[in-house]
């Protein structure tokens, strides 16, 4: 079964820096572009940055543009969302998720085929 898996979510006070990783259940998702969102209680899902499957290609949310990073290892089927300056307001669930082809574009959550679990991000004031 096809999976992708976060890890490295947590706690940590306004200012620091936590880094999530997203591992593959297999290399065919290589060539997959990826992209990781994030839920907040009582608000919708939300776009934070994707990187195609070649890596040449990221974005991000204007939100979290100069303080988060998305990077990819294809060799271990692994993408990972470094995160830095965090504030309160980025306290979420964040999911990594999966991509065949950005038809409409990278932001959109249905442009995505496979969805991790979530790990919990919570940032203290």
């Amino acid at each position: 079964q096809v999976q992708l898996v976060e890890s490295g979510g947590g706690l940590v006070q306004a200012g620091g820096s936590l880094r999530l990783s997203c591992a593959a259940s297999e290399h065919t998702f290589s060539y997959y572009h990826r992209g990781w969102f994030r839920q907040a209680p009582g608000k919708e899902r939300e776009f934070v940055a994707a990187i195609s499957w070649s890596g040449s290609t990221t974005y991000y949310a204007d939100s979290v543009k100069g303080r988060f990073t998305i990077s990819r290892d294809n060799a271990n089927n692994t993408v990972y969302l470094e995160m830095v300056s965090l504030k309160p307001e980025d306290t979420a669930v964040y999911y990594c998720a999966a991509s065949r082809s950005w038809r409409r574009g990278a932001m959109g959550a249905t442009q995505y085929d496979y969805w991790g679990q979530g790990t919990q991000v919570t940032v203290s004031s």
